[in-house]
Parts: C-alpha cells; structure tokens; sequence
C-alpha cells in the first residue's frame, strides 16, 4: 500500500502544539528527534504518531477502522508502558515506530499496518529488568512462558488483549483477525535478542544465494521481521545527540537492575555494574556484535540505499565516538579523573548532526 499526502492532522485533538505538526510533516527523516515529539504532544508521541501513519497509509479505510476503538486501543498501549523506566517506555516504542515507518518507505518493503501495530507494541509492559533476572526471582511470567521468548511472549499476548478488549478488529472475519494476532506475535517474538543469530544467519544465507522472493508472502513477513529488528536496535545509526541519549537511557537501566540485584543479593547480571561496565564499553559491545553485523546485512538488502548509507555512517561515526570516550574514561581513571568531555570537543571528523545527509 503506498502512502498518500499526510492530510491527517484533524485526527489530533485541535489544542495541540503546531510544532508538533510541523514535525509530523517530517516524520519519514531519519533525524527525527523524537524526544522533542513527545514533549509537544504532551507524552503522547505514541498515540499520535500512530494515528498520523495510520492515516498516511489509508489504513483506517482500507480496514475500515473505527476512530473511537483506535484511539481506545492506541492509548491503552501506550498507557501499558512504564513511564518510570528510562528506556523501555512509550517514547522507545514511538522511536521504534517512526523507524519503521522510514523502512517501509524502501522500495522492497511493504507490510504497513502489521509493521506498525507490531513497532508500536513490540514492547509493551516491560518491566524494566531482562528475563534472566525474571527466571532467577521466579517472576511468574518465567514460569507462564517456561524460561522462553518470556518478555516477548507477553508483550505479544498484552497486545492481543488489548486488540479484543478494544474491539478494533471486531468487524472483521474471525480467521483475519486471528491471522493478525498471529502474524504480530511472530513480529514482536522475533525481537528476542537470543535469537538473533537465528535471524542473521537465515538473512545473510538468503543474501548471498540471492533467492529472496518478495513474491512469497512468507519471505515478506521475514523481511518485515527483520525490518523491526533493526529498528528495535537503530539507535546507535541515529545522530550523536539522539543516539547518546537512548544509550545513557538504556544503561540507566541496566543499572537499575543491577541495584536490585545487589539489594537481593542476587550474582548482578552482565551489563548491569555500574562499578565494572561503563556506558561507553557497553555501547561498543552491542555496537560490534548486534548492531554492526544486523544493518551490514540490511544495507546489502536495500542495495545501499541513501537511508542505509546514512545509518552507516552514524554507525560508524558513533563507534568511533564511544571508543573515544572510553579512552578518555580509562585515561581520567589512572590520571586523577581529568575531564571526561575532551574526546566530544575532538569532534571535526564526524560527530556534527549533518542534517543534509539525514534527509532520504
């Protein structure tokens, strides 16, 4: 389905900020601050980026959506996350989201309203702490989800009764909305991080025999669930100044857990020391073995598409940054702590938001 002129401002309450539409007229850029989107729309980035995608897809008529149970369903996902985690929360799903809706727009993408629903509430309900954590306090969602795919399975039946509850799909034939539910579910699961080997393995294989037949629907549904794995991960392919923020964020986070973990006298997880893992080193981990190997994959996909070239030279960029400041960090260590910000002032080589090459 291919989008058509935006148009669809009259779906948001009439006191929002004009900034707030301004930027929506830019929402298929990749430097899309989305952080300054939800402090305009007063917290609701989620719900009212959602009901302007929708709208741009033609998707509310196409399904002949009902705009009360839309709203009802957009809002109870977006009251299911946790505001108080700082990074998985609704404004990480909004992200998500606005990064999927950049990946549709390339030429052998398609999958709109699945893609979409699936970004929107790929993590719905989070607790703040990973499922080791769950498995080892003997969370009751471990043992509902017997030890497998546990955040992900819930965050997949969160939004399926959330879908009913709602009623959105209620005028539809049962099998259809059965096939949606379905098909969100292998979406959201395959977010799962220990299955990203399984993922790249299978992409790369199909990469280089070239036998990715966009004809088959099942080959579409994989590339849309790897379109979702990237943009579950992109941040570190954003600008310095968002790609810094979600990386702070999400080690805040981890932090979080190890705290807990300490107060529970539980072994503090890997990642999760504050003492022992700087954001810096954590960064260039998940850098190096998630991120770098997944978007070189997508970036032979796309046949170097100007959006994927982009990613990859903030990639690149941010890489070279972090390991910049652990630098800096190990050196301040053993010199009295000397300042810490030195590296980011070193930036000519790359760091600056080139705003022109944002811009697919």
């Amino acid at each position: 389905m291919v989008p058509h002129t935006p148009g669809s401002l009259h779906l948001l309450d009439d006191d929002y900020l004009g900034q707030a539409a301004h930027m929506l007229s830019k929402v298929g850029t990749w430097n899309f601050d989305i952080f300054l989107f939800d402090r305009l729309t007063n917290g609701n980035s989620l719900v009212t980026l959602m009901c302007h995608l929708f709208n741009v897809y033609g998707l509310i008529h196409h399904f002949e959506l009902d705009m009360v149970k839309l709203h009802r369903f957009l809002g109870m996902v977006q009251e299911d996350y946790h505001s108080q985690n700082p990074y998985h929360n609704a404004v990480h799903a909004a992200d998500v989201t606005q990064a999927m809706y950049c990946y549709l727009k390339e030429p052998k993408s398609s999958g709109c309203v699945l893609g979409l629903m699936a970004a929107a509430a790929h993590d719905v309900d989070h607790p703040g702490v990973n499922q080791p954590f769950l498995i080892k306090t003997r969370h009751h969602l471990a043992s509902l989800y017997q030890n497998t795919s546990v955040l992900e399975s819930h965050h997949w039946r969160s939004t399926v009764g959330m879908l009913r509850e709602s009623g959105l799909l209620s005028h539809l034939p049962a099998d259809m909305s059965q096939d949606i539910e379905q098909q969100l579910g292998s979406l959201i699961l395959a977010t799962d991080i220990s299955r990203q080997n399984e993922f790249l393995s299978t992409f790369r294989e199909h990469l280089d025999n070239q036998d990715l037949d966009l004809q088959l629907t099942s080959h579409r549904h994989f590339i849309l669930q790897i379109a979702l794995k990237c943009a579950d991960v992109c941040n570190p392919c954003r600008v310095w100044e968002l790609s810094k923020q979600w990386s702070e964020r999400v080690c805040e986070e981890f932090y979080r857990q190890g705290d807990l973990e300490k107060k529970f006298d539980l072994e503090i997880s890997p990642l999760c020391d504050q003492q022992a893992d700087s954001v810096p080193a954590i960064q260039i981990g998940f850098i190096s073995y998630i991120v770098e190997p997944l978007f070189e994959e997508w970036h032979r996909f796309t046949e170097s598409s100007l959006l994927s070239q982009t990613m990859m030279g903030h990639l690149h960029r941010n890489k070279a940054r972090w390991s910049r400041l652990r630098y800096a960090r190990t050196h301040s260590d053993s010199h009295s702590h000397a300042e810490e910000p030195e590296p980011e002032e070193a930036e000519g080589e790359g760091g600056g938001r080139e705003d022109g090459e944002d811009i697919p």
